[in-house]
């Protein structure tokens, strides 16, 4: 007693030593929701309640800095899909108004994409947004099925107004297919709860919505589209109507 006054005391088991700096972890797991959200709220929570010392700060660090990475990717990565697929659009179709006419499926079909999210309350991450970058290439693809046939039936001496009518009807299953195989593939996926569905659910869920509400627009608003803006025109001299345009 004479040289200390010994007592025990609650503290941390480690201090680590880091960048000539003293540092205790503080860990924790997260069920049930997202990491990001779990993050800020957690940060707004602490950034009220705890007033830090002089000379302390507080870092956030492990798996939360690896979706805000890839965040950061995917705003290089999703414009330059975009433009890519803006690209083979037009070479081809060889007219800019074709391929601005293809592309505007693309937003039609990430409506669905934005309800399914909205609906269900799921926020979005990285995983819906690669679902989203999926849509792209889906929706283009009914954009270019529709357009194609379009052109085609005005090079074969069909009218306007009766080419248009025509491809809606031709085009009605194949369009319906391509979406309700990438909507029965990743239903499974949009509906789990197990282990893993916090990665797989939100890109399944904005897949299947997008693809669900994508037919009825594509079908209903690329013809009016087509429409107004395409500047095909029917072919004058002799009506050839191929064998898929044939009654």
């Amino acid at each position: 007693m004479d040289v200390a006054n010994v007592r025990l005391t609650s503290g941390a088991a480690f201090i680590y030593r880091e960048k000539q700096e003293h540092y205790i972890p503080i860990k924790f797991s997260v069920r049930g929701r997202d990491l990001g959200t779990t993050v800020l709220e957690a940060r707004k929570r602490i950034a009220d309640a705890v007033l830090l010392p002089g000379g302390y700060h507080m870092d956030w660090v492990g798996e939360f800095g690896n979706p805000r990475d890839a965040i950061g990717r995917l705003a290089i990565v999703v414009p330059l899909a975009i433009v890519l697929i803006c690209l083979l659009l037009y070479i081809n179709f060889g007219s800019l108004t074709d391929m601005l006419l293809a592309a505007s499926v693309i937003p039609m079909a990430l409506i669905g994409g934005i309800f399914a999210l909205y609906f269900t309350g799921t926020p979005f991450s990285v995983s819906a947004a690669i679902g989203f970058v999926a849509l792209f290439g889906i929706s283009a693809m009914d954009g270019i099925i529709v357009l194609t046939y379009f052109n085609q039936a005005l090079e074969s001496g069909i009218d306007r107004g009766a080419a248009i009518l025509r491809t809606c009807q031709v085009q009605f299953r194949p369009v319906m297919m391509t979406c309700v195989v990438a909507a029965v593939g990743l239903a499974p996926a949009a509906v789990s709860t197990g282990i893993g569905s916090q990665v797989q659910r939100p890109l399944a869920l904005v897949v299947v919505g997008g693809i669900l509400l994508a037919p009825v627009l594509i079908l209903i608003v690329l013809p009016v589209l087509i429409d107004l803006f395409s500047r095909g025109e029917t072919v004058e001299g002799e009506l050839t109507v191929p064998l898929e345009l044939a009654e």
